[in-house]
């Protein structure tokens, strides 16, 4: 087959239409694949080099939309997968252009894990459990999560945990008991530890509740 007309797609600048005689559609191509197969206006193109071009631009798609997808912020493999399956790329082309991102180092689970532990332990005051749980829905392998996890010690999330629940009983209200367990069970929701949260609670600096009749009873005994 013989290619008799080249057209740029309306919609894709960098895409071109390649058309054999009279008129007959052969295929949409991605710029980058047409140079690198040389097919230009003359050029003759046989059904097994059609198949080939073919292949190529699907992957050569699956993996731009990837990096695109790559340049708001990091994504996890798992995460790149779902975000291609829903532009409805085949299983195929989606796993050749995640392999090609992990072997270009632009995915790498490992290392999104321990900066996005870290972010959340210093920033976003999560525990560990929590991070663990957000990591895995991310779609973070189990024993990727559990050793970026492993890098953070114990005194950073202490720290966090210290940090949240002075910021967060500052706004509880009631008996000294109730806010005591209403702290308890905010830390424990926001994924710290049970030991880290009963130090935490012992040392935080309550203080009186005004308005709560029990602590103006105490204020004049």
């Amino acid at each position: 087959m013989e290619i008799i007309t080249v057209r740029v797609e309306k919609e894709a600048r960098n895409r071109y239409l390649l058309y054999g005689a009279e008129g007959k559609l052969l295929l949409s191509l991605h710029e980058d694949i047409m140079v690198a197969y040389r097919l230009f206006k003359g050029s003759v193109i046989t059904p097994e080099l059609l198949q080939e071009v073919v292949i190529k631009d699907m992957q050569h798609q699956a993996y731009s939309l990837g990096l695109r997808y790559l340049g708001v912020k990091p994504r996890t493999r798992s995460q790149i997968k779902q975000y291609l399956q829903r532009k409805d790329i085949e299983e195929q082309y989606i796993e050749h252009a995640l392999d090609r991102l992990e072997n270009e180092n632009l995915v790498d689970d490992e290392e999104y894990a321990r900066q996005f532990a870290l972010s959340r332990m210093n920033s976003g005051l999560k525990g560990r459990l929590m991070i663990r749980q957000e990591l895995q829905q991310r779609g973070v392998p189990k024993e990727l999560a559990a050793a970026a996890l492993s890098d953070v010690d114990e005194s950073s999330e202490l720290a966090a945990a210290q940090k949240l629940a002075d910021k967060k009983s500052r706004s509880l209200k009631g008996e000294l008991r109730a806010r005591k367990n209403k702290l308890t069970a905010f830390l424990l929701r926001r994924g710290f530890p049970s030991p880290i949260v009963r130090e935490v609670i012992r040392g935080v600096s309550w203080e009186p509740d005004h308005s709560s009749p029990e602590e103006e009873d105490g204020a004049f005994a």
